[in-house]
């Protein structure tokens, strides 16, 4: 089934999932050509460390390149930066690339989502979103500029980019306000479980926070002739002070450009199982819906590790025809040294049973359980147990069949706005 010859493969996103698609078909045997779109002009990088590493101030932003342009061309890939897919032709086959049909023999979409914003925020400054490399760059200068000030910073949206954003910012020794819509820090795929721990972490390192309110109004000064914010009015009527705003309010799958192919992309582009939304089209990463077999629900996962086994999968599924296993969802985060990693599905409506060590002391590993089977799996430092009762839960889910649906049909299907 290998292809050395036609158009080859277009992949359309220059993310982490499409790096890893194309090293993929290569690593599979693919011999045929091969173009990875890339909207930024920039060589791929790894976007995560944005809200931790770099953040922090522990990395330089060209830490986050995860390939240089000699490791592309000698794996055969042509690397268009600054460059936007605007249309596809399914019938023929073609993808509107800087106003050129390129010709496809398979396409895969690896657009990533796009930050949201606040209502009113345009033309202020001071406003900003965390998402590409770019906007990394311009938020440590708004905090930079202060020296070694402490400046007022308010997060907008405590999810787990928000509080991530919080621990990194606070850590640098400035005053963080995290703003929550939700009555309580909703923390990812893990069901409300760990929402009043993270909060109580938050809140012992300084963090103020602001829950069951929204951001009202933006209220701004000028300087040097140009609205910049100096507060947020919240839904309650209080008034949060602010230098620099952050906002982590979710994302919006980036899909402008399949517009009448017939491809449903009502909440990022839906799938089957293995990721093929049309023929021989396919869709990896943070812009993908695939079919959950175990669910029988189509779900976005925003997660680098779920990324990069679907871009695999599709790579294999190009070359060999050879379908997956499953995709367990698994992501991580650190808050203040704490770290925290998730796996599976924790029912929002089971408790937490603890496997090893003692929340208490801020060292376990906990799972929901339903008919003596783990649905999720939460670990908060300690990765070597984690790791152990991670394999269990793979082994679980990937013998359940498809029709076995009931045994977490109670549970809730979190589509993750905050990249972790």
């Amino acid at each position: 089934m290998n292809k050395t010859s036609g158009a080859g493969v277009v992949i359309v996103g220059a993310s982490l999932a499409g790096l890893t698609t194309a090293e993929g078909l290569r690593s599979e045997g693919y011999a045929g050509p091969l173009t990875l779109v890339g909207e930024e002009d920039r060589m791929p990088y790894n976007r995560p460390p944005l809200s931790k590493q770099v953040l922090a101030g522990t990395w330089g932003i060209d830490q986050t390149t995860m390939s240089e342009a000699d490791q592309l061309e000698r794996l055969g890939v042509q690397h268009l930066r600054a460059h936007r897919a605007t249309a596809v032709d399914v019938a023929a086959r073609t993808v509107t690339v800087g106003g050129v049909a390129e010709p496809f023999e398979h396409l895969v979409a690896a657009t990533g989502v796009t930050a949201r914003r606040l209502l009113n925020s345009h033309g202020v400054r001071g406003i900003h979103s965390l998402r590409t490399a770019d906007d990394a760059l311009a938020l440590q200068q708004d905090l930079g500029d202060a020296g070694q000030v402490a400046v007022q910073v308010a997060v907008v949206g405590a999810g787990v980019l928000g509080c991530e954003i919080a621990s990194a910012v606070r850590s640098a020794g400035h005053h963080v306000t995290l703003i929550g819509r939700s009555a309580k820090a909703r923390f990812g795929q893990t069901g409300g479980h760990l929402s009043a721990m993270i909060a109580e972490l938050l809140r012992e390192n300084g963090v103020r926070m602001r829950v069951g309110v929204d951001v009202d109004e933006i209220e701004s000064r000028d300087a040097d002739g140009h609205k910049t914010v100096s507060a947020l009015r919240l839904s309650d009527g209080s008034v949060v002070p602010a230098d620099v705003v952050v906002v982590a309010i979710g994302c919006s799958p980036a899909v402008d450009w399949l517009a009448g192919t017939g491809i449903d992309i009502s909440d990022g582009v839906l799938c089957d199982a293995n990721g093929v939304a049309a023929p021989n089209i396919y869709a990896v990463g943070d812009v993908a819906r695939w079919l959950d077999p175990v669910t029988g629900e189509a779900r976005r996962v925003e997660h680098q590790a779920t990324a990069i086994e679907q871009a695999h999968a599709v790579a294999r599924l190009i070359v060999t025809g050879e379908r997956t296993a499953p995709i367990v969802p698994l992501f991580w985060s650190e808050l203040f040294g704490n770290r925290i990693l998730v796996h599976g599905r924790l029912d929002p409506n089971l408790p937490l049973t603890v496997l090893a060590g003692d929340p208490a002391e801020r060292r376990f590993v906990a799972a929901t359980i339903l008919r003596g089977q783990p649905t999720g799996l939460v670990g908060w430092n300690m990765p070597r147990e984690f790791r152990q009762e991670r394999a269990r839960l793979v082994q679980h889910v990937v013998q359940q069949p498809v029709e076995a649906t009931e045994a977490v049909k109670g549970s809730e299907i979190v589509k993750e706005g905050m990249v972790a």
